[in-house]
């Protein structure tokens, strides 16, 4: 009966689902709003339909749908779209986060709500709606635009600080109290396991997918990606996180790799399916009697939501050299919270420090805030142009030459930034492991030795815990490369050397502090480092070298196989696998027309349509969009071919939906201006994009031909828009 009972709740709320997500399709409204309204009407606030029986089994599938959505965020989140992105990205999404967190906070205080709440509250209105604004975008043919793009940057970092968000906010919420230290311990907890997961997953996934990629169709790829998702889920609630951060965390290891489109493709059904429960289990808890006696927190949280985001998305634009009118497009994009606004709530509700008043507010919010986003992005534009004629000159003239010296110092910096950035990421990530190892190390290793090996208990602790952190000290003390940046780089890459050494000394030091008195620990610390410089550095620098060069591929999988850079064939000859995009300049061609081999001098060896492969194709062949073609050339060859290959067209400004395409009768009358005209000199096509398909003459009926001249009294049968018929019978 309780299979029975679960089967009978969920066809419910999926029947519902479909028939008011219809209804929202066809009035033109997001469908998440449809998701939270047929929620609504399948709980027990709604009186005049049945309601779900088992609200805690739904509550099950809707902790499946947080993991599965988390999961695919992830996979839209790489390492190498985040380094794109810059750092106006990371700034705007600091500015918006760290102004709305604290809106949020103030806005709590008034409402008398405690310092948990409050922080929840804040937590809730800081992250914009992927969801949302990607739907809006694509609707409105926005995709394209260069603001559009920034703020899916913004999206994705923000996505990133909403994860460890929830991480503090459970640390928190637990503690009952913000203490430095547990505070501190709990962040870098965090940030050890991420390290450590990230480190271990982008060194042996993409290479494990690699030797199992035959076998992967779309079937067993599913398999593969949602056990992978499932069993870090999983993990991470054993090293003491949430489900929604090891899903999140193995999304974005995948998403390094060139398995990533293949995967989202066959993970959006199950996404949609259980992301769908989890949006109407948000419904479930609206309650209107709640919403009737707070409905102005409703609206004093809605108006600090769209201002907020306008006035901190647009200020944090403007603070990385963007220009006044991208600035003010994206703040105008960001008026919104959806789905991380539930899954905060969701976690507050779970860990009993959430007012259960403030989930049905927020959820309301969230309707009201999703419904006026389309409409706020089209005011962008009129609200830049009555900036631009009432913004004094002097402000107009320090935006204008801001953003010019941002560009300018962007171009300055740019020789330096792959050597900084490198050094500086590998020495953090080093920093980031050994100090985790300490701290786990002080906390847990000697009270767990002491009972067994007594006054030996010290030594035995300080012995493991550096034989543990050994392979990074070994790596953080590698000179920087030499062979990067030249000859006016080589008193900075001494000085990065200088430092790494002087760091590992200085983690050695403390590793020994935790266990003996200081003097001790900076003695052997310094001669350790300085011995293991002199004995193993050639060594150690090669082995460290292949190590970490075999993470930096696999961590940029996807460029190396586009480009074929590090997949030679022979000599100077490299394969490359191509995306061909629908600007593709041979798209649609055979191969022997295309004349491929005399323009770019590359070879096509195969072609992946789908799940149908074609070695060695023909000259009759042809190219379409979305194929993966295997390329042979040389490293010029391929990085002529990619751009052209890859062109992608930019989605239409304005689409017709097929439906909005019917068969429509027009009578002629005495005075209609297609009398004596032909199909042909009428221009249906050019100026009302109609076709004839048939006239009738009476009681005859004749096939449309360009010659056929129009008579008073026929009926023509168009293929159109109706509204370009009335404009046709107006003309």
């Amino acid at each position: 009966m309780e299979i029975e009972g679960l089967i009978t709740d969920l066809a419910f709320i999926l029947l519902l689902g479909a028939g008011v997500t219809v209804l929202f399709k066809w009035i033109g409204q997001p469908v998440v709003l449809g998701y939270i309204v047929a929620g609504f009407l399948a709980s027990p606030h709604f009186e005049y339909l049945p309601s779900v029986a088992h609200e805690d089994t739904i509550e099950f599938w809707a902790q499946i749908g947080i993991v599965v959505l988390l999961f695919s965020l992830g996979l839209e989140f790489s390492f190498k779209k985040l380094a794109n992105s810059g750092g106006s990205a990371v700034v705007t999404a600091l500015v918006i986060i760290t102004g709305m967190m604290c809106s949020g906070m103030v806005i709590g205080h008034l409402m008398h709500l405690n310092f948990i709440n409050s922080l929840f509250l804040g937590g809730m209105l800081s992250m914009s709606s992927t969801t949302i604004i990607i739907k809006a975008f694509t609707d409105m043919g926005l995709r394209q635009k260069k603001f559009a793009s920034l703020v899916l940057a913004v999206l994705v970092v923000e996505d990133l600080f909403a994860v460890l968000m929830m991480v503090l906010l459970s640390s928190i919420a637990i503690n009952k109290t913000v203490e430095g230290s547990e505070l501190l311990f709990s962040v870098g907890k965090l940030v050890f396991f991420l390290a450590i997961w990230i480190l271990v997953g982008v060194y042996v996934l993409p290479s494990l997918l690699g030797r199992i990629r035959r076998y992967l169709n779309g079937e067993t790829l599913l398999i593969v990606s949602m056990g992978l998702c499932l069993g870090m889920a999983v993990f991470s609630v054993f090293c003491g996180f949430s489900l929604a951060l090891g899903a999140f965390v193995m999304g974005s290891i995948l998403a390094g790799t060139s398995y990533a489109e293949r995967i989202e493709t066959v993970v959006t059904p199950v996404k949609d399916l259980f992301g769908a429960v989890f949006f109407i289990s948000v419904g479930m808890m609206v309650q209107p009697d709640i919403l009737v006696r707070h409905w102005s927190p409703v609206l004093i949280l809605s108006a600090t939501v769209i201002i907020g985001m306008i006035v901190f998305g647009t200020a944090g634009m403007l603070i990385t050299g963007q220009s006044l009118q991208v600035a003010i497009r994206s703040g105008f994009s960001l008026t919104q919270i959806g789905e991380f606004a539930f899954i905060i709530a969701n976690l507050g509700m779970s860990l009993g420090v959430l007012n259960a008043d403030i989930y049905p507010i927020v959820v309301a919010v969230s309707v009201i805030t999703t419904f006026l986003t389309p409409y706020f992005i089209k005011m962008s534009d009129p609200f830049y142009s009555w900036v631009e004629r009432h913004l004094p000159r002097r402000l107009h003239f320090l935006i204008d030459r801001y953003k010019k010296e941002a560009d300018r110092s962007d171009a300055a910096g740019r020789n330096w930034k792959g050597i900084l950035v490198r050094t500086l990421s590998t020495t953090l990530l080093y920093f980031i492991i050994l100090a985790g190892i300490e701290i786990l190390a002080g906390r847990y290793l000697l009270a767990l030795i002491a009972p067994i090996a007594g006054e030996w208990s010290r030594l035995i602790c300080v012995t493991l815990t550096l034989a543990v952190m050994l392979p990074f000290l070994f790596a953080l003390m590698i000179p920087v490369d030499a062979s990067k940046g030249g000859d006016t780089a080589r008193i900075p890459r001494l000085v990065m050397t200088i430092f790494r050494i002087l760091l590992a000394i200085v983690m050695v030091s403390r590793a020994i502090m935790i266990f003996y008195n200081p003097k001790a620990g900076i003695l052997v610390a310094a001669t350790a480092v300085l011995l293991a410089i002199l004995v193993f550095s050639k060594r150690l620098r090669r082995s460290m070298a292949r190590i970490e060069s075999k993470f930096i591929d696999n961590l940029n999988e996807r460029e190396l196989r586009r480009s074929g850079k590090k997949n030679a064939v022979i000599h100077d000859l490299h394969k490359a696998f191509m995306t061909v995009g629908t600007g593709c300049v041979f798209v649609g061609q055979r191969l022997m027309d295309s004349n491929i081999r005399k323009i770019y001098g590359v070879n096509i060896v195969g072609i992946q349509r789908g799940q149908m492969y074609i070695p060695i194709p023909d000259g009759r062949t042809r190219v379409y969009p979305g194929d993966i073609i295997s390329v042979i050339g040389t490293d010029e060859q391929i990085e002529k071919m990619l751009p052209d290959v890859e062109r992608t067209l930019p989605e239409p400004e304005v689409t017709v939906s097929p439906d909005d395409i019917k068969l429509t009768g027009i009578l002629l009358d005495e005075s209609s201006p297609l009398v004596s005209k032909t199909p042909r000199s009428a221009a249906l096509r050019d100026n009302y994009d109609a076709l004839v398909v048939a006239v009738e003459r009476g009681d005859e009926h004749i096939d449309s031909n360009p010659d056929l001249v129009f008579r008073p009294g026929d009926i023509l049968w168009v293929v159109a828009d109706p509204d370009k018929v009335k404009r046709m019978k107006q003309a």
